[in-house]
């Protein structure tokens, strides 16, 4: 197990919201895509809703809309437990629903192990949301 984890790439997750409504699937081809073509590896997804009042709720996916959500049925490693869905609700408004995904960028894996093996080691991280980024170029523009 140890030569495993020592080949994995980084581990990153998202929590995907979905105001007054269930995701209703048309992402599931992009992410079957990313991983049959080892770009990255599932860990564990959840969906879980956030009804009017505040609370919490695990959506079974197979009672998710009309996407074929079928085939993610059974992905899950246990990472994601009861505790992740409390710190997801925390960020997502009343009355919505929401993805929990756990992914290895496969393909950084590579990388990420000649770098471990190297005596390198990840010492910040982080993700620039799209919308920063717009408003950021816009500011330059101007």
């Amino acid at each position: 197990m140890t030569e495993e984890i020592d080949e994995m790439g980084p581990i990153d997750y998202v929590v995907v919201e979905w105001v007054g409504q269930q995701p209703t699937g048309e992402a599931i081809p992009y992410l079957v895509d990313l991983v049959d073509s080892g770009l990255i590896r599932i860990l564990d997804l959840a969906f879980i809703t956030k009804d009017d009042e505040g609370n919490v709720a695990e959506l079974d996916i197979a009672n998710l809309g009309d996407g074929d959500f079928a085939v993610f049925e059974g992905v899950s490693t246990g990472v994601i437990g009861e505790e992740d869905h409390a710190e997801a609700a925390n960020a997502l408004e009343n009355g919505t629903s929401a993805a929990i995904l756990v992914y290895e960028n496969r393909w950084a894996g590579p990388f990420a192990s000649a770098v471990r093996r190297s005596g390198g080691q990840l010492v910040a991280s982080g993700r620039i949301p799209i919308q920063d980024l717009v408003e950021s170029l816009d500011a330059t523009e101007a």
